[in-house]
């Protein structure tokens, strides 16, 4: 009957996903609880399923000093018990019930996303705030994810794509949480106390710092209900925000050694803040250079012609507290020098010369066309939902989007070009033995 049960849920999240239409037109209704509890809504009457995405900001960027690696170990414990419910018992009760669960933190957020029936709702939802209001933290639950966890690390130590993100992180955000993987280290982890955990619960889990989102077969009245029954007895705050993150990390390269037949390249310079007025230009203009799809100008350059690397991409990264312009691939060791020369050449390509009108075209008609793929079921929805809030984007972004990207002028997007992309700022982090490469500092 379970099965039965997940086997239904299955179908009727792909049934939903297929009824929502294939556009960005949807109608986000802005709501507040009785409680004074906000969320945004958008209603999907066609199918007794609904997806719930609640984010608390900060993340594990509120951890207390010395103790990296516990908002994320908490986390992973959050279904791990709850209530009168061990661990098992937890993932019976949702079972039972054909809800799904996931929780999952980062440096800026912790998300939780919720997924239930229209006849299971009630239970769905007093079994999340089980969860989110009396986690058990047992110590053989604690024992059990500290390993789990302590088991990736120990492989992150051995992955050069990781070991190259690490040491941009800690050059580039020296004194700041950024500058740490969240997951902590082997030490950190092993040292973490069952009181740690407690701390970490309450800095992060409060109403300060909520952001909500709800997609599906519910009404903006019972989803005020719902969030006052779930959310209103939590913490009113948790630990303060950490600072902005100040950018320490300036042009040169830096190699770690390690022995591999190819080496990893991550690389970059302090970028540009979510809701600047330049911001989607210099999406678009990023796009253009090296946004991950085949016609970019970096995969053309490194890929296509010369054939230094499977694949080249660059990317804005904009958290909370601070932004980087970032890059990232692998080649045979024999090849990275060749390589490196050609991004920085590229950067300065752009800076200095911008795109072409024909570019800029083919950028807007890619974007605009699979924006619109993205709205493809209510969890998708939801997430997006929930995103935009935390950014400060309002709800009518999503009708204005791509009319915003297709205003975009040719001088708009060079200017942007220029101010953005500073060959002169580029660091490389390379992780192998690259022939003819050598740490500048």
């Amino acid at each position: 009957m379970k099965r039965l049960a997940f086997f239904l849920l299955a179908l009727w999240t792909l049934a939903l996903a297929m009824t929502l239409p294939a556009r960005a037109e949807i109608d986000i209704q802005q709501v507040t609880s009785p409680g004074g509890i906000s969320a945004w809504l958008v209603e999907e009457h066609s199918i007794p399923f609904t997806a719930l995405e609640i984010r608390f900001k900060g993340g594990a960027s509120l951890e207390a000093e010395g103790k990296r690696g516990a908002i994320n170990l908490m986390t992973g414990l959050l279904e791990e018990g709850a209530g009168d419910l061990d661990a098992q018992g937890f993932a019976e009760a949702a079972e039972s019930l054909a809800a799904s669960y996931s929780f999952d933190v980062d440096d800026d957020a912790l998300s939780v996303s919720a997924q239930f029936l229209s006849e299971n709702r009630d239970q769905a939802v007093a079994l999340l705030k089980l969860a989110l209001t009396a986690p058990r933290f047992d110590a053989d639950a604690i024992e059990r994810v500290r390993g789990q966890v302590l088991t990736y690390l120990r492989s992150r130590r051995t992955d050069p794509d990781a070991i190259a993100g690490s040491t941009f992180d800690a050059l580039a955000f020296p004194s700041h949480p950024y500058g740490d993987y969240y997951g902590g280290t082997i030490e950190s982890v092993s040292a973490l106390t069952r009181a740690d955990i407690l701390d970490a619960y309450r800095r992060t889990i409060a109403r300060d710092r909520l952001y909500i989102a709800a997609v599906g077969d519910i009404t903006a009245e019972e989803l005020g209900a719902l969030l006052d029954d779930l959310l209103g007895d939590l913490p009113a705050t948790g630990a303060p925000m950490p600072a902005r993150a100040s950018y320490a990390l300036g042009a040169g390269v830096t190699v770690v050694d390690f022995d591999t037949p190819q080496s990893v390249v991550q690389f970059g310079h302090e970028g540009i803040v979510r809701d600047d007025p330049d911001f989607i230009t210099a999406y678009v203009v990023n796009t253009i250079l090296g946004g991950g799809n085949f016609g970019s100008r970096l995969m053309d350059e490194l890929r296509e012609k010369r054939g230094l690397t499977y694949g080249v991409r660059s990317y804005l990264v904009s958290g909370l507290f601070g932004e980087e312009v970032l890059g990232v691939f692998n080649s045979s060791n024999d090849k990275v020098a060749e390589a490196l020369g050609l991004v920085r050449a590229e950067w300065e390509k752009i800076a200095r010369q911008g795109v072409s009108q024909q570019e800029l075209d083919d950028a807007k008609t890619y974007l605009t066309g699979a924006y619109p793929l993205r709205f493809d079921g209510n969890g998708p929805i939801a997430n997006i939902l929930v995103g935009m809030q935390m950014i400060g984007l309002p709800a009518s972004y999503v009708r204005e989007r791509n009319d915003l990207i297709r205003a975009i002028t040719l001088e708009e997007a060079n200017r942007v070009a220029a101010r953005i992309y500073r060959p002169e700022a580029l660091h490389f982090v390379v992780v192998g033995r690259p022939e003819g490469v050598e740490s500048s500092q």
